[in-house]
């Protein structure tokens, strides 16, 4: 099987269609010279001390302003205008945190354009989100910003959040989201009382090679919002945290090692909606990243935040970084599946898969099986499966490839569900059923599983049943990188994750950079 070029997902930059990406949004690596080695571990020695003493004693001695100032307040008298006392201890607290900064390596801040009133503009989206560090227009504005109801529990940092009385963000309520959205609509529709909010609309961190879907959260008030973008002009980009990429702590070290840290902050104009876009949010927010990202000369892609959760899933079947999977996921979206009934329609597929058995099907049949009438997202999905261009697909490699998307971490499960689509009657499959298989479930186009095939078939019968592999995989779990692309998955694919959970203080993180293709066994299904 091959995902045809036919499927392929395109971006958009300045309203004009564009290839995808040449980079995955969501893996950052990075590569140092012999000489930026040996900087970093000059300035490790000398001048990142210094600078990590002064930025935390910055912080902390904010702390006790923000308490005092934080004490006794409701929220009668959040929304009056604030005291003189109050406006002097804002003043003190932003000089506090410039200094902070300035600590940091970022000794100036290029900001241009002017930032609305709270009258013009109750909301700014600010993108692209790609570190911690986009923290800085939070402290030079105090805007309000969204933030998980655990951070107000934090040491020092929760006094400092609640300080600029954010929107919180409870997991343990299950109600929690739209109580979120109908606070956000309160405060933007209360004629300026409130202060504005912050909201970084793409929902987690990427690596600024593009804008990633915007959730609607921010545009549902139907009120106007002033569009915020951020660049990092630095030679070596040491700001980026994502999912993939140098850790936390790592980005800290190496971004103090920096003998100066570049930012740039522009307030675009005030973007009022019209009567379609107040009523589509959906429609509001796209239209809203096709603003920023014409000012910020980059393209637009429909990945989302779920795309990264699929990407990095803790499957024994790691997805590569080029898989084909997340067009599929965004295709599968598009459709109209949802994911709290997507396990349930899982179901319903495989049981008719397992009576069509071998049988493919045409688009206007693969239509009627989906029980979806034909449209241009159902042609794309058709064409991602459409191996020979021929017109028609094998469903069973649709049902495999919805299985990964419903459940990326339960590998075996999903093979388990291959191996009843392929298995003959005596409950076997061959070599190369399971290349079928593996290669579907990985979103890529070749893949040798000879040597894989083997290994499971110690009796060289030329056969394996599911209990074979089950078998093999409790013994080995780390098959993928053992059997199949060893050479493959700790620097193409860049699969080495950090934790799903790492909190960032704003909201959660995740980005490839384009690597020379030598000899590689795993290529893109979209060439």
């Amino acid at each position: 099987m091959k995902f045809s070029s036919r499927g392929r997902g395109c971006c958009v930059a300045g309203g004009r269609e564009r290839g995808p990406p040449p980079r995955s949004p969501f893996v950052h690596q990075l590569r140092f010279s012999p000489l930026e080695k040996a900087k970093i571990a000059f300035m490790t020695l000398t001048l990142f001390p210094i600078r990590l003493f002064f930025a935390a004693f910055m912080m902390l001695l904010a702390w006790p302003f923000a308490f005092v100032a934080s004490m006794g307040s409701d929220e009668q008298e959040l929304e009056k205008p604030l005291s003189w006392w109050r406006k002097i201890v804002d003043v003190l607290l932003k000089a506090i945190m410039r200094m902070m900064w300035l600590a940091g390596g970022f000794h100036w801040i290029n900001v241009k354009g002017r930032r609305a009133l709270p009258s013009e503009a109750a909301i700014l989206t600010v993108a692209p989100h790609s570190s911690y560090f986009d923290a800085i227009p939070v402290t030079m504005t105090f805007a309000s910003i969204v933030m998980k109801a655990e951070s107000k529990d934090i040491p020092v940092w929760g006094t400092l959040i609640k300080y600029i009385r954010p929107v919180f963000v409870s997991r343990s309520d299950q109600d929690s989201r739209r109580k979120t959205v109908e606070e956000i609509k309160r405060r933007a529709q209360s004629d300026g009382k409130w202060p504005q909010i912050m909201i970084f609309p793409e929902g987690t961190c990427t690596n600024r090679s593009c804008l990633i879907t915007f959730k609607p959260g921010a545009f549902i008030p139907g009120v106007p919002v002033q569009p915020v973008v951020l660049r990092y002009p630095n030679k070596l980009d040491t700001i980026t945290w994502t999912w993939q990429g140098p850790g936390a702590l790592e980005i800290l070290w190496l971004t103090l090692c920096q003998l100066h840290n570049s930012v740039e902050i522009e307030f675009l104009p005030v973007y009022i909606p019209s009567e379609e876009e107040r009523k589509n949010p959906v429609l509001y927010a796209n239209n809203v990243r096709l603003v920023m990202a014409e000012a910020l000369g980059v393209p637009v892609t429909d990945y989302t935040f779920e795309d990264c959760q699929l990407a990095l899933a803790e499957g024994q079947l790691r997805l590569p970084s080029d898989t084909c999977l997340l067009e599929f996921a965004k295709l599968v979206r598009s459709l109209g599946l949802k994911p709290e009934t997507l396990e349930d329609d899982l179901d319903k597929y495989a049981a008719t898969a397992m009576k069509m058995k071998k049988e493919k099907v045409d688009l206007k049949e693969f239509s009627a099986y989906l029980e979806f009438p034909v449209s241009h997202t159902l042609e794309s999905m058709f064409a991602l499966f459409d191996e020979n261009e021929d017109g028609i697909i094998d469903i069973r490699e649709f049902v495999v490839a919805l299985s990964v998307v419903c459940k990326p971490s339960k590998t075996l499960e999903t093979v388990q569900l291959a191996f009843q689509l392929y298995q003959s009657e005596n409950g076997t499959i061959i070599e190369e059923d399971l290349a079928h298989i593996l290669k579907t479930a990985m979103g890529v186009s070749q893949i040798n599983v000879t040597h894989l095939f083997r290994a499971v078939d110690e009796e060289e019968k030329g056969e394996i049943t599911y209990d074979d592999f089950y078998r093999f995989a409790e013994l080995h779990p780390h098959f993928a990188e053992d059997y199949l692309y060893a050479d493959q998955m700790g620097t193409e694919s860049g699969l080495e994750t950090s934790s799903l959970s790492a909190p960032n203080g704003i909201c959660t993180d995740f980005s490839p950079e384009s690597t020379e293709d030598k000899n590689k066994p795993l290529q893109k299904k979209l060439d």
